[in-house]
C-alpha cells in the first residue's frame, strides 16, 4: 500500500500574498506549492505603490534587480488642491532616507517578477493552475484541501500539513470559516481607474493626490518609464467620487468616460492636464471602495489566512500589497522557529491580526489623503492665499508620520530594524 503524500504547506492564491509567501517559505526550505483558480496567470490590474517596509523584504528575496527592470522608484509624492494650488510635498523612499526604495508598478508586473522567481526557484510544478479551492477540512497533524476545476468539476484533493488561504477579498476559505459575515463593506465611495500612455510631469516619479471625494479626488503616478519612442510614461490614474452603493461588486468592470468626468473637466494645470489624460485612457474600469471589518483571528486548527482573505483594506494608503508580503514574511519566520504546528499559526495570528487591523482601521479614517480633507474642509473648498494659513508644515508632515507608524514603516524603526 502506498503511503499518502502529504506536502507542508498548501497555499491558495497565487497572487501578491501567495506567491511572496511561497519564496520566504522556500528560503527557509519549508517546502510548499501554489494552487490558483484561474487557468494562466496574466498580466491584470492596475498600478500599486510598494513601500519600503515591503521593498525591504522582497529585497532579502534578492528580488530588487528584477524589480528596477519593471517598476519606476517613487521620489516623492505631491497634495494638491482641485484648484492645482499645492499644499504638501514629501520625499519618498531612498529619496526620504530610507535604506530602501519605493516602487511604482504595474500589479501584474509585480506578480510576474514573483512568479518567475518561484518558478525559477521552486520549481515549474510549484505553481499549479486551475484549481479552484471550495472548501478545507482540518483533521489530525494536517489538512485537506478540496478543489475544482473551472468547469466545476472537483479534482483530487490535497493533504498538507499546513492550508495558507490567499484567495482574495472573496475568500471561499475566510467564508468557511465566517459564514455569516455577509458581502465587503462598501465605503460610500466608487473608484475608476486606468492605465495611459502620458508625458512625465514634475520630478517624472511622483505620486500626486488632487482634489477632495466630495468635488472629486484623483491620484497619478508613473508605472513604467520610457514605453515608447516619445518619452511617454506607463500612467497609472485612481478616481474616487462619492456615490451609492453599486448593484455590482466587480473589481475589472469596464466605465464610461461620462459616469466620471465632469468633476475634472476644466482640472487643466500647469504639470498636467487631467482631463486630457482621462480622455486618452483606452479602457477604464470601475469598482466599488470596499472592506471588511477586522476579526478577532485568521487562524484555525492547521488553516490560516494572508493578506486580502485576512485583512482587505480601503486602496487609500497604498499598503494592501505591502501587508501581504509582510505578512508572508511573519509567517515564515513562524513555521520555521516552531516548525509546522499549530502554535506557530497561533503565534503568526497574534502578532498580524492586531496590527493589520490598526491599518484597516486607519485607511477607513486617516490615511495619508486626510491631508486633502483637512485643507478641504478648512479652505471652504475655496482657493487659499498662502497653505501656511490653512494648515502648518508640521501638522502636515504628522498626519504622514502618523500613518507611518501604524502601517510598521516610519523611517527610523525601519531602517534600525
Amino acid at each position: 500500500m502506498s503511503k499518502e503524500v502529504v506536502m507542508d504547506v498548501a497555499i491558495v492564491g497565487g497572487g501578491i500574498g501567495g506567491l511572496a509567501l511561497a519564496l520566504f517559505l522556500h528560503q527557509r526550505g519549508i517546502g510548499c506549492r501554489v494552487y490558483e483558480a484561474i487557468p494562466e496567470i496574466g498580466t491584470v490590474g492596475a498600478g500599486i505603490n510598494l513601500l519600503p517596509h515591503a521593498v525591504k523584504q522582497l529585497d532579502s528575496l534578492g528580488l530588487i534587480p528584477e524589480l528596477d527592470k519593471v517598476g519606476i522608484r517613487t521620489k516623492d509624492a505631491s497634495y494638491f488642491n482641485k484648484y492645482g494650488q499645492h499644499i504638501y510635498t514629501e520625499p519618498a523612499g531612498m529619496n526620504a532616507g530610507y535604506k530602501w526604495p519605493q516602487y511604482s508598478i504595474h500589479r501584474g508586473d509585480l506578480q510576474q517578477v514573483l512568479l518567475n522567481a518561484v518558478i525559477e526557484r521552486l520549481g515549474p510544478d510549484s505553481v499549479v493552475t486551475g484549481h479552484r479551492c471550495v472548501g478545507v477540512e482540518n483533521s489530525g497533524d494536517g489538512v485537506t484541501v478540496a478543489f475544482e476545476d473551472p468547469d466545476g468539476t472537483l479534482l483530487d484533493p490535497v493533504r498538507a500539513r499546513i492550508c495558507v488561504a490567499a484567495d482574495g477579498i472573496h475568500s471561499v476559505i475566510r467564508k468557511q470559516f465566517y459564514p455569516d459575515e455577509g458581502e465587503p463593506v462598501y465605503s460610500g465611495l466608487t473608484i475608476w481607474r486606468g492605465v495611459v500612455p502620458f508625458k512625465p510631469f514634475l520630478s517624472g516619479a511622483n505620486t500626486i493626490r488632487v482634489g477632495w471625494m466630495p468635488v472629486g479626488k484623483i491620484m497619478v503616478y508613473p508605472i513604467r518609464d520610457n514605453i515608447d519612442d516619445e518619452g511617454n510614461q506607463l500612467m497609472n490614474w485612481v478616481v474616487t467620487q462619492e456615490r451609492p452603493k453599486p448593484d455590482s461588486m466587480d473589481w475589472n468592470k469596464p466605465a464610461k468616460l461620462e459616469d466620471f468626468f465632469e468633476p475634472f473637466k476644466d482640472w487643466h494645470f500647469d504639470w498636467l492636464d487631467v482631463p486630457e489624460l482621462l480622455r486618452q485612457t483606452p479602457r477604464p474600469l470601475i469598482f466599488p471602495m470596499v472592506d471588511r471589518d477586522p476579526v478577532e483571528t485568521w487562524t484555525f486548527g492547521r488553516t490560516t489566512l494572508l493578506g486580502d482573505a485576512a485583512h482587505p483594506m480601503y486602496p487609500r494608503g497604498s499598503n494592501g500589497a505591502g501587508q501581504s508580503i509582510l505578512d508572508g514574511k511573519i509567517l515564515s519566520q513562524r513555521l520555521s522557529e516552531k516548525g509546522l504546528t499549530e502554535e506557530a499559526l497561533q503565534l503568526y495570528d497574534k502578532e498580524r491580526v492586531a496590527k493589520t487591523a490598526q491599518v484597516v482601521l486607519t485607511n477607513r479614517k486617516n490615511p495619508p489623503d486626510a491631508i486633502l480633507r483637512e485643507v478641504y474642509e478648512r479652505s471652504g473648498n475655496q482657493p487659499f492665499d498662502r497653505i501656511q494659513d490653512l494648515i502648518s508644515d508640521e501638522e502636515l508632515a504628522e498626519i504622514s508620520a502618523s500613518y507611518k507608524r501604524i502601517a510598521g514603516f516610519a523611517k527610523e524603526q525601519l531602517n534600525a530594524e
